[in-house]
């Protein structure tokens, strides 16, 4: 999971949580008539209230049975977190990011959930989440949470009706522009937000062929989207080419930005008060500040945003395979995702989101998230994002570069990792 709901942090845990780690289920197996069962969750972000309902509901359920939760940290490396899982002394249940699940499914270090997937949702899970979480169409890492992007805006800098098609938002974008106004923020590393125009025009990042992947930066639907996205670079963004998406609340809360597509939760960036360590702009450009999910080529339509978000999953070496397996399905089931959505966490499944708060911009954001995409599901995928690649070919279509020469390389250069 890209825990910045844009990009992911690397999942992990620490040597020193790793070396004090105990069995997965203290060497019993699943007949067993008790035993302890670990689940491993990352961050905070699961509520207390989901973790208390988790191991009241199991415990309850299973009696002569322990449920034990761990919580992990974001900042901990991979190599420790796929160690612990390759080892006899093994967590049953592990939450792991969206776009980190490949990686550790390609090692054979989660068990096939395919015999539960009905059970736990079938195509009522968020399907970008699903194919992350799969190989060869067998599900290894169900999903767990997502976060999507919705376009923020402040209505005394935009006036208009919200557009309902991406050609209008773009259009509505290069309207607002002045020389101190960007309509629709676009700094040139921001592949996040990129992604959406290739997807909307049909584009892919890459596909399979047999066993090889196939860049499509340079497909023809895909240069579409490459060509508008070059279009909003220049004639509706101020923001530099080779800058990020970091702190985007900053030109939002200093008036110079329309359209800000970002996680759903800048919200609370945008809103913090203004003497706080991060100051946002409650009572100006925050004030009444509201959300749309990004349209689609036709009007009634999303476009695909990347979301990210978590999976979770059952270790391939747990000692108590169908314990944990029931453990996981709690975690899926209505109670404990009704906990998760009104938390503000978009749930695994997409008819739990009734249960989000009622605000515009989180039912925008799930309005998002339904429609979301993921990106390839290789486990090399993450030596594509920290090569940069992707970044670097977007600052040079930033700059006005040939955006067929820049694709046709940023192709070449894909597949070469990909395919190593």
């Amino acid at each position: 999971m890209n825990k910045k709901l844009g990009a992911l942090a690397l999942l992990g845990a620490s040597a020193v949580a790793l070396a004090g780690c105990s069995g997965g289920a203290g060497g019993a197996s699943s007949a067993a008539a008790t035993g302890d069962l670990t689940v491993w969750l990352v961050g905070t972000d699961t509520p207390q209230d989901a973790r208390d309902y988790l191991k009241k509901t199991f415990e309850d359920e299973h009696q002569g049975w322990t449920l034990t939760i761990e919580e992990k940290t974001w900042a901990d490396t991979s190599d420790n977190y796929i160690a612990a899982l390759s080892s006899n002394d093994a967590p049953d249940v592990v939450e792991v990011g969206n776009t980190q699940a490949p990686g550790f499914i390609s090692q054979g270090l989660f068990a096939d959930l395919s015999s539960v997937q009905s059970a736990l949702g079938g195509d009522d899970l968020l399907q970008s989440f699903v194919e992350l979480g799969s190989e060869d169409g067998t599900l290894y890492a169900a999903p767990y949470y997502a976060g999507s992007r919705v376009v923020f805006y402040s209505p005394s800098m935009f006036t208009g009706t919200v557009p309902t098609t991406l050609d209008q938002y773009v259009a509505d974008g290069m309207a607002m522009k002045t020389e101190t106004v960007s309509g629709i923020y676009a700094p040139g590393k921001d592949w996040y937000n990129a992604l959406p125009y290739i997807w909307a025009h049909g584009g892919e990042i890459a596909v399979k062929d047999g066993d090889a992947w196939d860049a499509q930066f340079s497909s023809p639907k895909s240069i579409a989207g490459l060509e508008q996205l070059q279009e909003v670079y220049q004639k509706a963004n101020n923001a530099p080419a080779d800058a990020d998406e970091t702190d985007p609340q900053v030109p939002f809360c200093a008036g110079e930005v329309g359209f800000l597509s970002a996680p759903a939760w800048m919200k609370g960036s945008v809103l913090a008060a203004a003497d706080a360590k991060a100051p946002g702009c409650p009572d100006t450009y925050g004030k009444d500040l509201a959300a749309f999910a990004l349209p689609g080529m036709t009007a009634g339509e999303v476009a695909p945003v990347f979301a990210g978000g978590s999976n979770i999953a059952v270790a391939a070496k747990s000692d108590a395979k169908e314990m944990a397996t029931s453990a996981l399905e709690i975690m899926l089931s209505e109670g404990y995702q009704k906990i998760m959505a009104e938390n503000g966490l978009i749930p695994a499944l997409s008819s739990f989101a009734t249960y989000l708060p009622s605000d515009e911009i989180t039912t925008q954001a799930a309005k998002a998230a339904s429609g979301s995409k993921a990106v390839p599901a290789s486990a090399n995928w993450s030596e594509v994002e920290s090569a940069g690649v992707i970044k670097d070919a977007l600052v040079k279509i930033a700059q006005g570069e040939d955006v067929t020469t820049i694709a046709e390389g940023l192709d070449s250069q894909i597949e070469a990792i990909l395919n190593k």
